[in-house]
């Protein structure tokens, strides 16, 4: 994954520690994509998201990687889409996450999930340059899509419930 991130610019590589702690504490809240190949399977995309703590209606996702090889296959969409009915992600009515103003892929996909869920798409800045990144790095926008429309979230009593007859 780490290697796939590196071959995505404009993404943030992180560290493959960050990586990895991305698919254990939030191995049901993200998304890979694997092919088959002639030398076996290999990864052709990743998502990584969450829910935040303080916000339990929101979807964040923190990275959409399309190896290029599998771009313009609409992987991206089917991906979010993926993930969006993931059961961790029942009750969120909104998606938010951040994009670089030059990120023109992420964008058509953000715009593109709106329409497809017939929601809108808010922006503003939210990590900024000068401010957040003492110049460093581009603003990063907050892009917010709602209202999404997902299964209802199970409730407390009835998750315990559950836990009970088992």
């Amino acid at each position: 994954m780490t290697a796939l991130i590196a071959a995505c610019p404009p993404l943030d590589t992180n560290s493959a520690y960050c990586n990895l702690l991305q698919c254990s504490h939030f191995a049901d809240t993200c998304v890979l994509a694997e092919r088959e190949t002639d030398k076996g399977f290999e990864l052709a995309g990743w998502i990584s998201a969450y829910r935040p703590p303080a916000a339990p209606d929101e979807l964040f996702v923190w990275q959409v990687a399309v190896h290029e090889s599998a771009r313009g296959m609409s992987l991206g969409r089917r991906m979010l889409d993926e993930l969006l009915a993931c059961p961790a992600f029942r009750g969120v009515t909104k998606l938010t996450t951040t994009v670089t103003e030059d990120n023109d892929a992420s964008w058509g996909l953000f715009h593109s999930f709106a329409r497809r869920h017939g929601a809108k798409l808010h922006k503003r800045p939210h990590f900024e340059r000068d401010a957040h990144f003492a110049g460093a790095h581009d603003t990063e926008f907050l892009a917010t899509i709602e209202p999404l429309e997902t299964a209802p979230a199970k409730s407390a009593e009835a998750t315990t419930a559950q836990m009970e007859a088992v």
